[in-house]
């Protein structure tokens, strides 16, 4: 077993509340439960001495290994070939179908011999707690147990275990045709132990919960020319979205460096307003209206609870019941991946002031009125109270998109995102012939435009740059033309995007922003941002050119891990960086795809 394998070598496996990563060396190094934002039962990835893993694989380390998904579905394959026989791991957990909250979770390890005879080797070693807990350890006749302060986890196996220390060792060798079973379920310190295994029952169950993901994806309505990443994108943003609620979370994973050794390390297991309202627009053009409704009702939940709040009406997170608590704490402990410290866990962004959330929520919110989720009268007054707060509140300085921790700036896309929230406020209200000012709205939105074309414009680089005190380009706003903000083939968006193309683009990936011309607090660099490529390709098949958006679009998926998922950026000698998988990268796949296939559709029409 790597120290620290890469962080795109992984696939990932959920439950729609839950995930794991499973690195291609068939070690699961990530796993959290109850839920995607509980405290971690295997977290080697971010210390591989104290972060706990399991691992299930055959001893040679010069075997070749190979990881692949079943087509479209969130079943795992790790195939290990050596001149001794090829070997598989067939990871997966059995998907939520209640959507009611559950303590219980369980990971499936199906190992089995396709060619001659393999010797498979499991470890399994929990770290409670991130680490911080102990636990004891009972062996049992199926396998063993280990229970910690609030929660207990079982594992049963089809071959025999035997103590090592706290933790577990087994072996079992199979010829060709032999399968063996490995299942860990976690579940409350007073839980039920599991059923006794049948070893033949998981064969058929993997097969139901490959028809499960099969059959969700067919919903879809995508019929462009990328259905594979498409498809992948989609099963990933259901994966990381928690099923009671409808909320998705902005990655799986936590503490996972921008910069390897550096201190750019967050958590990202909560629900961004801006991430999941962008996803409602998504997933309404694949056709996956069910979950983009539950989204927008979680959102405006959010939006009641503070519709009559002397502060800010909405927080920029949340976790996925919506409690807005994130209290961000140092995991002093931990080495960090590769020795990226500090490890944090909750995030502090959450107290920042973000004006854009409000132009998001809006956005989303007028995608769900016109899916016929409408918030009746009481709901649409509460709306309407926070628009009218909004009117008159919009004009500061706040911290912006990329939670920088350089100081309030009055940065330009906080003020467009704004004008989208009057704008589409405007049009709920005449859509829907609901009583509101709207008067006030008109006013304050049209002095956001003038606002923004005035002070948001330089004539140093003739284009719409980052805030109104600088010439920093910023990528945020490549988001502007899909929001109707701008035109997207007016001349002085198509000077934008030429500067971004000068001052962000390289080699087609594309930057946030330069750290060292808009100093955001923090030490170190990062890599290009995979969201804001995909935002690129988006813009430029808005702005008619099309040969440069295809391009950039399929370099993009040479970036890809081996199984289609991407980490949130890409490092200076093309390694996935940051917290892995992100929905919104696969999310703004999805925008690009849909966007760029129009527009190429629209020339072939045209001939």
């Amino acid at each position: 077993m790597e120290r620290y394998p890469l962080i795109a070598d992984h696939g990932l496996v959920g439950d729609l509340q839950t995930t794991a990563l499973v690195s291609a060396e068939g070690v699961v190094d990530w796993f959290a439960a109850p839920r995607f934002d509980s405290p971690s039962v295997f977290a080697a990835l971010l210390d591989h001495d104290r972060g706990g893993y399991f691992r299930l694989s055959p001893e040679h380390p010069e075997d070749t290994r190979k990881q692949l998904y079943y087509p479209d579905t969130a079943v795992l394959v790790t195939r290990f070939m050596s001149p001794d026989g090829v070997g598989e791991v067939v990871d997966w957990m059995p998907p939520d179908r209640t959507n009611r909250p559950t303590d219980r979770h369980t990971l499936v390890r199906l190992v089995r011999a396709v060619r001659g005879r393999v010797r498979f080797t499991l470890e399994c070693r929990p770290r409670f707690d991130y680490g911080r807990a102990a636990h004891e350890l009972r062996l049992v006749p199926e396998g063993a147990s280990f229970h910690a302060p609030g929660i207990a986890a079982h594992l049963q196996s089809t071959f025999p275990l035997e103590r090592e220390g706290d933790d577990v060792r087994g072996e079992v060798v199979l010829n060709a045709g032999e399968s063996a079973v490995a299942v860990l379920t976690v579940c409350g310190p007073d839980g039920e132990a599991p059923a006794p295994l049948e070893l033949g029952a998981f064969h058929e169950r993997m097969w139901e919960v490959g028809e499960f993901w099969q059959a969700w994806v067919r919903t879809s309505h995508y019929r462009g020319r990328w259905p594979d990443m498409v498809n992948r994108s989609a099963i990933t943003l259901k994966l990381l979205t928690y099923s009671p609620t409808g909320a998705p979370i902005a990655a799986a994973t936590m503490g996972l460096p921008e910069q390897v050794g550096g201190e750019r390390n967050w958590d990202y297991r909560y629900s961004w307003v801006r991430d999941g309202s962008l996803s409602v627009r998504a997933l309404l053009d694949l056709g996956f209206v069910e979950e983009a409704a539950r989204f927008t009702k979680w959102l405006g939940d959010r939006m009641h609870d503070l519709a009559d709040s002397p502060g800010e009406r909405l927080q920029i997170m949340y976790r996925v019941d919506g409690d807005p608590n994130l209290t961000e704490e140092i995991l002093g402990h931990l080495e960090g991946y590769r020795g990226s410290y500090p490890v944090r866990a909750g995030n502090a962004a959450a107290d920042q002031l973000q004006l854009d959330i409000y132009g998001e929520a809006m956005y989303a919110l007028a995608e769900g009125q016109e899916l016929g989720v409408q918030s009746g009268y009481h709901g649409w007054k509460g709306l309407a109270r926070t628009v009218d707060w909004l009117a008159d509140t919009w004009d500061r300085p706040d911290e912006g998109i990329w939670e920088t921790r350089g100081g309030r700036q009055n940065f330009t896309y906080s003020r467009v995102m704004c004008w989208v929230a009057l704008d589409r406020a405007l049009h709920l209200a005449r859509e829907y012939s609901r009583p509101a000012d709207t008067s006030r709205w008109t006013a304050a939105r049209d002095a956001i435009l003038e606002q923004v074309m005035e002070q948001g414009w330089s004539e140093t680089e003739q284009a719409l740059v980052q805030h109104y005190d600088g010439d920093v380009l910023d990528a945020s706003l490549l988001l502007i033309p899909r929001l109707r903000f701008i035109a997207p083939r007016s001349p002085g968006w198509l000077n934008t995007l030429d500067a971004m193309e000068r001052k962000l683009v390289s080699d087609s990936l594309v930057y946030r922003y330069d750290p060292a011309a808009s100093p955001d607090g923090l030490r170190g660099s990062e890599g290009t941002f995979s969201l804001c490529t995909f935002l690129y390709v988006d813009a430029l098949a808005r702005a008619g050119r099309l040969r440069q958006a295809r391009y950039t679009f399929e370099k993009m998926h040479t970036y890809a891990n081996h199984v289609g998922l991407f980490a949130e950026e890409i490092g200076p000698s093309g390694e996935q960086l940051g917290n892995f998988p992100q929905a919104f990268t696969h999310l703004a796949l999805i925008m690009a795809a849909t966007t760029l296939d129009e527009a190429l559709d629209r020339q072939q029409r045209r001939g």
